[in-house]
C-alpha cells in the first residue's frame, strides 16, 4: 500500500516523498535531495533523533506512514564497514570453504574501488583475480565462433535484492547504499555483453578517471620503490617508506589498516583546508553550523511544574508595581535630561568591543567582533567575504525593532545603532534576488568546512530553600461585634432587648 513521509531539510524546507513498503530509504533520501536541490551524498536522514538505517526498506525501517524525516548533514569522516564478497564458480574454489574474501574498508568507497581492492588488495592473499577486466570471446554451442575477439565481461553485484550491474551504479559509495557501519554481503556474478573488450576499457577511464591519477601515482612510487606493480597492497606501502617516521607507525598489519592507508592521499586536503584563513585581508571569525534537529534544544528541556507556580513573593511584586503605577511623579527637568544623556555618550564610549553574529538563511550563523571605529560597511564586508555568491545584495536586519543596518560607512556600529552587548543580527535577502540562487550553498566551501556546533551550557538548578516557601495568605477574620453588614450599634441600643 502507497504512502507517503515528509523530509524536512536543514533550511526548513520540507518535501513529501510517495513510498511503498519495498521502498529502500536510500532512494528516499535521494528523491528528497533532488527535490531540495542539494547533494545526496552529503546528508543522512533522522527520525526522533535516531539515525536511520539506509540499508533497510520503508516495512523493515519501523517507520509510521506520514512519518516526519530530518535531513542531517554527513560527517566528514568516513566509519568502517565489513564487506564480505561471495565470488562465483571457478573463482569460489580459491578460497575455501565458503568462497568468500571479506575486508575492512571505509564507507566513502565506491563500488567499483571495493571490487579493485577485492581483486589486488591484501584479502585475495596473491591469488589471480580478475574481476573488472574480464574478456570472454564469442562461442556459439560451447565451441569458438568469429574472429576470436574478446568481448567485456561486466561485473554483477547483488546487495540484498538490489543489482548494480552498470559503471553509473558502480559510481555509488557504500555509505549511499546506506551502509555506514557493521557488515554487508555482496554477491559477486559476471554477465556478457557485446562490447569489445578495447571499447570497455576505453568507457571505463571515461567513468572512472578520477581514480586513475591515484593508480598512476602509487605505480609511481612503487617503482620508485622497486616493486611489483601488480599489488595494490604493495603501493600503500611505498608513501610511508618515503617518510622516516611512518614505518613506526604502519607497524601493526591488519586486515583494517590497508585500506585506510590508501584512503590517506584522498583526507589529506580536508585536514590542510581546516587552517588556511578563509578570506585574506578579513577579521577572525568563528562558524557555527545549523542544527541538526527543527526541535529548539530549550523545548527538549522538562522543567518542574512548580518553577511556574507563583509564591507571596510574585503577589507583593505585583502590587508594588500597581502602587508606583498610580503615584504622581515629576518631569524630569532639562538639567536632568541632559544629565541622563551625558551618562549614556560616557557609557557607549567605554565599549571597546561587541561581538555581532549573523544568522544566515540555511541556518548557520557567523560570529565576528568589532571595535568602536567598525561602521555598517565593515559588517557587510565581512558577511560578503564568507558567502559564495558575494555580488548578490542583501539586508541585515536587527531583531525586535526590524531596524536595518546600512551598508555604509558613516554609521558606527557602537555609537549610532547603540550595539552595547553580544547582538544577533538576521539575515535577509534582497527581493530581486533570485530562488535558483537562494536555494544555493550560501557560504563557501572553506567556510562550511570551518563549522563547529553551536555548545548550549548547562543551566544548574537552583533548590529552594524551605524558609523560602510562600505561605498562605489567611483572610481576616470577622469582628464580633455588630452584624455582618458592617454596622455598630451604640450603647443605648444595646441595652433596650435586655429585660
Amino acid at each position: 500500500m502507497a504512502t507517503n513521509v515528509k523530509v524536512v531539510g536543514t533550511d526548513l524546507r520540507q518535501v513529501t516523498i510517495k513510498v511503498n513498503p519495498g521502498t529502500y530509504l536510500t532512494e528516499i533520501l535521494e528523491q528528497a535531495c533532488a527535490k531540495l536541490k542539494v547533494p545526496d551524498n552529503k546528508f543522512l536522514l533522522k527520525y526522533k533523533q535516531r539515525q536511520l538505517d539506509l540499508s533497510q526498506t520503508f516495512r523493515t525501517s519501523g517507520l509510521i506512514p506520514g512519518a516526519r524525516l530530518e535531513l542531517v548533514v554527513r560527517a566528514n569522516t568516513p566509519t568502517v564497514v565489513n564487506v564480505a564478497l561471495q565470488l562465483p564458480s571457478p573463482e569460489s574454489g580459491l578460497f575455501p570453504p565458503h568462497g568468500r574474501v571479506s575486508e575492512k574498508l571505509p564507507s566513502d568507497f565506491t563500488i567499483w574501488q571495493v571490487l579493485r581492492q577485492f581483486e589486488s588488495g591484501k584479502a585475495s592473499a596473491g591469488k589471480n583475480l580478475n574481476i573488472t577486466a574480464r574478456g570472454v570471446p564469442l562461442t556459439s554451442n560451447g565451441t569458438q565462433a568469429g574472429s576470436g575477439q574478446l568481448y567485456y565481461e561486466i561485473p554483477n553485484v547483488i546487495v540484498e535484492k538490489r543489482t548494480l550491474s552498470t559503471f553509473v551504479d558502480f559510481q555509488k559509495t557504500l555509505s549511499q547504499l546506506g551502509y555506514n557501519s557493521g557488515g554487508v554481503l555482496m554477491r559477486l556474478s559476471f554477465q556478457k555483453t557485446d562490447r569489445p573488450l578495447s571499447e570497455a576499457m576505453r568507457e571505463i577511464e571515461e567513468y572512472f578517471k578520477s581514480d586513475e591519477p591515484e593508480t598512476a601515482g602509487q605505480q609511481t612510487e612503487r617503482a620508485s620503490a622497486g616493486g611489483a606493480p601488480t599489488n595494490t597492497s604493495e603501493s600503500s606501502a611505498a608513501p610511508s617508506e618515503a617518510h622516516p617516521p611512518a614505518p613506526e607507525v604502519s607497524a601493526p598489519t591488519g586486515t583494517a589498516s590497508e585500506p585506510l592507508t590508501t584512503q590517506e592521499p584522498l583526507a589529506t586536503p580536508d585536514t590542510t583546508g581546516v587552517g588556511e584563513n578563509i578570506s585574506p585581508g578579513h577579521r577572525p571569525v568563528t562558524i557555527f553550523s545549523a542544527p541538526t534537529s527543527s526541535t529548539p534544544i530549550a523545548a527538549l528541556r522538562s522543567d518542574a511544574e512548580e518553577d511556574f507556580a507563583p509564591d507571596i513573593s510574585h503577589a507583593k511584586a505585583h502590587q508594588k508595581l500597581l502602587k508606583s503605577l498610580g503615584e504622581n511623579k515629576r518631569l524630569p527637568s532639562d538639567r536632568e535630561i541632559e544629565e541622563k544623556a551625558a551618562a549614556e555618550e560616557a557609557r557607549v564610549a567605554a565599549i571597546r568591543s561587541i561581538k555581532i553574529k549573523v544568522r544566515f538563511p540555511d541556518n548557520f550563523s557567523a560570529e565576528w567582533t568589532f571595535g568602536p571605529e567598525d561602521t555598517g560597511a565593515s559588517l557587510y564586508s565581512e558577511v560578503r567575504g564568507i558567502m559564495a555568491n558575494n555580488s548578490t545584495p542583501f539586508r541585515l536586519l536587527l531583531p525586535g525593532a526590524r531596524t536595518t543596518i546600512k551598508d555604509d560607512a558613516s554609521s558606527k556600529l557602537i555609537k549610532d545603532y547603540r550595539l552595547s552587548a553580544n547582538t544577533l543580527v538576521n539575515f535577509t535577502w534582497d527581493d530581486s534576488v533570485p530562488a535558483d540562487i537562494r536555494q544555493q550553498p550560501f557560504l563557501k566551501s572553506s567556510a562550511a568546512g570551518q563549522a563547529q556546533e553551536v555548545v548550549v551550557p548547562e543551566v544548574p538548578e537552583i533548590e529552594m530553600k524551605s524558609g523560602e516557601q510562600s505561605a498562605p495568605v489567611q483572610a481576616p477574620a470577622p469582628r464580633k461585634d455588630g452584624d455582618s453588614s458592617g454596622f455598630k450599634k451604640p450603647k443605648w441600643l444595646k441595652g433596650l432587648g435586655k429585660k
